[in-house]
């Protein structure tokens, strides 16, 4: 995974058309002061005058879109010497937010692109490449990639002590250097901690990356890392890759956050719709073209027919009715309502489409209105906040 503002645009295979550099149609308008031309069959010189306004009209357009590039241009060389880039001013007039990625002090944007499924799988290149292209215009410098994503297309966070081959690999496909920070994905059981914390350390002296994290492990795995680490002066993890969501709390609300006092160890939290079922997706049945009706996903299809699952969906449609009274949708007061949790960094985002992206981004929105109010709304229509250890033995 990186966390590099390395956009991406233009057409496939990165070549850009007349339409991608200047903003303008192959086919011209005709100008407004020259009203509407009406051809007449078999008249010659309607035909010449036809053509003369359709030239003049796409010379019009050129010179319009060089002075928009020549001001674009000035406006850069003016902000680099301010010290600030065009992406972070359009980052600013988004509302993206940047948080610090547990207590180190790599900045990263509170909501992140995670490819999972549907990059390389669920959607084309060219929707992949939009999808990029939006979500690193509107403030996201979070990229989440991985090896077992796509049949490997996609980049590579997974690692474990005979992948440094993978890392190396992942990285030319990146056309990177470096990442900011590489996870170790689900730990492994039949390696001692020593070696796991040793390679990552080594990945980490390489130039390989600049932090390294874990990823589905336990809290008692991720405390072991950390004081092997100190035990023998080596680099200790950064983050915690969990799911979170309505349905999913008790380690992200209890478990890391004693973790990030303890030791800075944030949260990257994941799945925050629970692969749509928020979203009302599933309320009439599963859909055909839906992600539990994907071949290998047999179990989100049980889990949503199951009686757990009716349940949950019976307490997702009383969400729906809070979402319309905040005047947002299920999908951002869900987003929203994972933002607000203590210890999370960023919330990693799964879309197929650019509608899904906008609407999801939408969740900054109304992050203002995460009051302790809304909060105990919420708490009581789930009926499953955790308790902490604290609030245990009392």
């Amino acid at each position: 995974m990186f966390a590099s503002r390395g956009g991406t645009g233009g057409g496939k295979g990165g070549k850009y058309s007349v339409e991608d550099l200047y903003g303008i149609s192959k086919k011209p308008k005709a100008s407004s002061s020259s009203g509407s031309i009406v051809a007449k069959a078999g008249t010659r010189s309607s035909k010449t005058h036809d053509q003369r306004n359709e030239s003049e009209a796409l010379a019009s357009q050129i010179l319009e879109a060089a002075h928009r590039l020549v001001e674009r241009r000035r406006l850069e060389l003016y902000l680099r010497e301010c010290g600030l880039s065009l992406a972070e001013c359009e980052a600013e007039r988004s509302a993206m937010t940047y948080r610090n990625l547990g207590k180190s002090g790599l900045r990263v944007s509170c909501l992140g692109l995670g490819t999972w499924v549907t990059f390389g799988s669920q959607i084309s290149d060219e929707m992949a490449e939009n999808l990029m292209t939006i979500a690193y215009e509107n403030g996201v410098n979070l990229f989440d990639t991985a090896e077992v994503y796509a049949s490997g297309r996609s980049g590579c966070t997974f690692f474990s002590n005979h992948q440094l081959k993978c890392l190396r690999g992942s990285l030319s496909r990146l056309q990177l250097d470096y990442v900011d920070i590489v996870f170790a994905n689900r730990n492994d059981v039949n390696s001692p901690m020593e070696e796991i914390v040793r390679a990552m350390t080594f990945v980490i002296n390489q130039g390989m990356a600049m932090y390294w994290g874990t990823s589905r492990w336990s809290a008692m795995e991720i405390m072991e890392a950390y004081s092997v680490a100190r035990q023998f002066n080596l680099i200790p993890p950064v983050c915690e890759q969990a799911e979170y969501h309505y349905f999913q709390r008790d380690k992200v609300e209890v478990q890391l956050p004693e973790l990030y006092h303890k030791i800075g160890v944030g949260a990257m939290t994941w799945s925050p719709l629970a692969c749509g079922l928020i979203t009302g997706k599933y309320s009439d049945g599963v859909p055909e073209c839906s992600r539990a009706a994907m071949k290998g996903y047999q179990w989100l299809k049980e889990r949503v027919n199951s009686e757990e699952g009716r349940r949950q969906l019976a307490k997702i449609k009383e969400l729906h009715l809070l979402a319309d009274r905040l005047g947002c949708t299920a999908a951002q007061l869900a987003i929203a309502w994972c933002l607000r949790s203590e210890g999370v960094s960023s919330v990693l985002l799964g879309v197929s489409n650019a509608d899904q992206l906008v609407e999801n981004l939408g969740a900054l929105r109304i992050l203002s209105q995460m009051t302790p109010q809304t909060i105990t709304e919420i708490d009581a229509l789930l009926g499953n906040k955790p308790h902490s250890k604290k609030e245990s033995r009392a």
